[in-house]
């Protein structure tokens, strides 16, 4: 089986931006307005059509099988509105994860969005991560390390402020991918600089911590190929060993994995140079951020697994951990 351990649901029917643009208007209104969860107006079939004429077409069309899925990224918008906005919202927008995973079972597995709000405690987003998981079946969740987008005014990650949800996270044995969302500051663009950028960040955030001293079997996974990391591997060794930290591999390793979200052929190569074939799992992030054809390969960016195919260096034993077995080790409860 080839799993996609990072898809979005970017193609949602309109009732669901419609319920969002209600609540912002509220919010323009009364920026303290308490909102309660309400309804988002989307049938079965419009879910049905969505999904078929999009993500499943593009599963068939590229050979994967199963998509690891959760709300479009860029929809979150934690630094919008007040706590109970991004709790209603999220709230919704995991049900509707869980109506696409129960219409096509076979094809999809859940993944929630946190209620986190700047400068809130957790215990929010902690029982949404219940609610998901041991209610709804969720086997992992996407974790915001800057609610503020941009601005990074929250905790740092190895700050004791995340450690109940890490707790949880253990608890639970579930992964978080890490996962900012819409940037609000003028210097960042969303896909591009801010996503790349936070991938980055919050690696060194957990690399300079005792988070994975505290928690040994927290799993975090590190989007789009980990950002600038596996490019810049011997400066964050060298700067682990000039700081006292160790061999980064041990450090680190046993805890944090990546992505294969890049989108050309020598990014995949030096990714599968570099981090080790444990700690590499498959991803495309269709429908997501790049989905037109690159003129040099005549196939489309995020097609990501022609990259592994194509790439020599890897034995089969190799591309089977990535293609399924990485996936299913980090992703426990995965069933299917």
């Amino acid at each position: 089986m080839i799993i996609d351990c990072h898809g979005h649901y970017t193609t949602t029917p309109p009732g669901v931006e419609a319920y969002r643009n209600a609540q912002k208007q509220l919010l323009n209104t009364n920026p303290d307005h308490l909102f309660e969860k309400g309804d988002v107006d989307v049938s079965d079939d419009e879910i049905r059509d969505s999904i078929i004429h999009n993500q499943l077409k593009i599963q068939q069309e590229r050979g994967t099988d199963l998509t690891i899925f959760s709300p479009r990224a860029s929809w979150m918008g934690h630094h919008i509105g007040n706590a109970s906005t991004s709790k209603a919202w999220t709230e919704q927008q995991n049900d509707l994860i869980h109506r696409v995973c129960e219409l096509f079972p076979n094809n999809f597995a859940p993944v929630c969005q946190l209620p986190q709000s700047k400068g809130t405690d957790l215990k929010i987003s902690i029982d949404e991560l219940e609610r998901c998981v041991l209610e709804m079946g969720f086997i992992g969740c996407n974790l915001n390390p800057d609610p503020s987008g941009g601005y990074w005014s929250d905790a740092r990650l190895g700050d004791r402020y995340w450690y109940p949800f890490y707790e949880k996270m253990a608890e639970l044995d579930v992964p978080a991918m890490i996962h900012v969302s819409g940037a609000c500051h003028h210097s960042l663009d969303t896909t591009s600089s801010y996503y790349l950028g936070a991938d980055t960040t919050a690696f060194t955030q957990l690399m300079f911590s005792d988070v994975f001293k505290d928690f040994p079997s927290l799993k975090i996974i590190i989007p789009h190929g980990g950002g600038a990391v596996p490019y810049h591997w011997g400066r964050f060794r060298g700067i682990a060993q000039d700081k006292g930290l160790g061999d980064l591999e041990l450090l680190v390793l046993n805890n944090i994995f990546f992505d294969t979200c890049v989108y050309h052929q020598d990014g995949i190569d030096l990714l599968l140079e570099v981090i080790p074939a444990k700690n590499i799992l498959f991803a495309s992030e269709m429908i997501g951020a790049v989905s037109g054809i690159d003129p040099r390969s005549g196939h489309h960016y995020d097609d990501t697994k022609r990259y592994i195919d194509k790439n020599q260096r890897l034995s089969e034993e190799q591309r089977l951990m990535i293609f399924e077995q990485n996936t299913r080790r980090i992703f426990s409860r995965l069933s299917i």
